[in-house]
């Protein structure tokens, strides 16, 4: 699991061409429901260990929120292969992220 948000966005198109299954999280580092989602990323990650989890800090004229039509933070876009398989926001429970990461990988044995 990252623990700090990318210094540089990714671009629509790189995200778009990711192979395998990937987690784009949306939010910032002084948002309270963010940093309260933490821990429930980070235990339901730690099953997946081939999941690729990308933090982007979003805000106002941020093109890459934007186009995933993120309104709310924390945003959590699971994605196979560049395409979105689910989506949540401001997610409260565990089980909730761990269905989600089943539907793009298979959790480790």
């Amino acid at each position: 699991m990252n623990t700090a948000y990318a210094q540089t966005e990714p671009l629509r198109a790189d995200i778009d061409a990711l192979a395998g299954p990937a987690l784009l999280e949306f939010g910032t580092p002084w948002c309270g429901y963010c940093l309260g989602a933490q821990p429930l990323i980070a235990e339901s990650l730690a099953s997946h260990a081939g999941v690729r989890h990308i933090k982007v800090e979003d805000g106002s004229g941020r093109p890459l929120g934007r186009s995933f039509r993120v309104r709310l933070w924390p945003t959590l876009v699971f994605l196979k292969d560049g395409k979105e398989e689910a989506r949540l926001v401001r997610p409260r429970d565990i089980g909730q992220i761990r269905q989600a990461l089943g539907r793009i990988a298979p959790a480790a044995g």
